[in-house]
């Protein structure tokens, strides 16, 4: 079996792993990479943009260098199954598509319930959001936006990596941005350092979040709308990564996104995604939550065929 339908065969059963399982509940490499993140932070921390750099490239470089050593084992024995083994696990490991729809949906039912409290305490599970001041379709909206962004960043970013460079591409995607999301915010003493590490997640996640808007539009049910959102509102939002998704879920849904939002102790007032949309309600949550299942299956299904059709074609030249 060539070895990138091995990858192919691999990242599936990850994702149906993913699918039937979520998260490791023991042991998840990411949680030791996050400790090993820490132990690099309090290491190498200068109040610098050079230091950051440094840390990131030793942090994101390690994993990929190490996953590609496995790779590379892997892709020394006869069999196949070790690729195919080594890619699913890596597949299960990196993919939080399960993990983001549980806590969306235990939210989405607190909400259901009328517990508005509840959901207020859950949401700091899914994004940072201050939530004591949402009412219950403020935090209806904010887990919306969260699905949104977080279909990108944990599921199709990662599944675009793969496709370019397998287990590695894999791997390193999840460390960069797991990397932004410890180091790259605008906090005192991580402003200049966790800088290269946001600047870093930018780069990483500009295809993903392309892709993701592309399949939202082509999965939800206003493609119009969605590429109308995507192309009118995208640009205003002050990440380039978030706006074309949140843009185009907001569009594929009928709804209105952004505005004001109370964020790591600051208010920020974001430009509104979709303004002729409907305000979100409780229920949106669980079509926001159906989208994001079938964008993340039609993002699988996208990127291993690239990968196995662009092998074929470079072994005939």
């Amino acid at each position: 079996m060539p070895r990138p339908r091995a990858y192919a065969y691999g990242v599936t059963l990850g994702f149906l792993a993913d699918l039937a399982l979520g998260d490791p509940r023991r042991g998840h490499p990411v949680a030791a990479f996050g400790r090993a993140v820490s132990r690099a932070e309090r290491a190498l921390w200068r109040d610098d943009r050079g230091a950051g750099a440094l840390c990131a490239v030793v942090c994101a470089g390690g994993v990929a260098v190490a996953a590609a050593g496995l790779n590379a084992a892997a892709g020394r024995a006869r069999s196949p199954l070790p690729s195919v083994v080594l890619a699913a696990v890596a597949g299960w490991t990196v993919l939080g598509g399960t993990s983001l729809i549980r806590e969306a949906r235990a939210i989405g039912a607190a909400l259901a319930a009328g517990d508005v409290p509840a959901a207020r305490r859950r949401l700091p599970h899914l994004c940072g959001r201050d939530p004591e001041a949402l009412d219950a379709d403020g935090v209806a909206r904010a887990v919306v936006e969260s699905v949104a962004e977080n279909t990108s960043d944990a599921v199709v970013g990662a599944l675009v990596w793969g496709a370019v460079a397998g287990v590695p591409g894999l791997v390193a995607f999840r460390a960069v941005n797991t990397l932004d999301a410890m180091l790259g915010h605008r906090s005192p003493r991580l402003l200049r350092f966790g800088w290269a590490s946001a600047r870093l997640d930018d780069l990483a996640g500009w295809p993903g979040a392309r892709l993701t808007a592309t399949l939202a539009a082509l999965a939800g049910s206003d493609p119009n709308g969605a590429l109308r959102a995507w192309r009118a509102d995208a640009a205003r939002h002050p990440s380039p990564n978030a706006g074309p998704v949140e843009a185009a879920f907001a569009g594929a849904l009928g709804v209105r996104l952004g505005g004001t939002l109370a964020y790591a102790g600051r208010v920020e007032h974001r430009p509104v995604l979709n303004a002729g949309g409907r305000p979100v309600r409780t229920e949106d949550v669980e079509r926001a939550v159906r989208l994001s299942r079938r964008v993340g299956v039609l993002a699988l299904v996208t990127t291993t065929a690239v990968r196995v059709v662009a092998a074929r074609k470079g072994r005939r030249r």
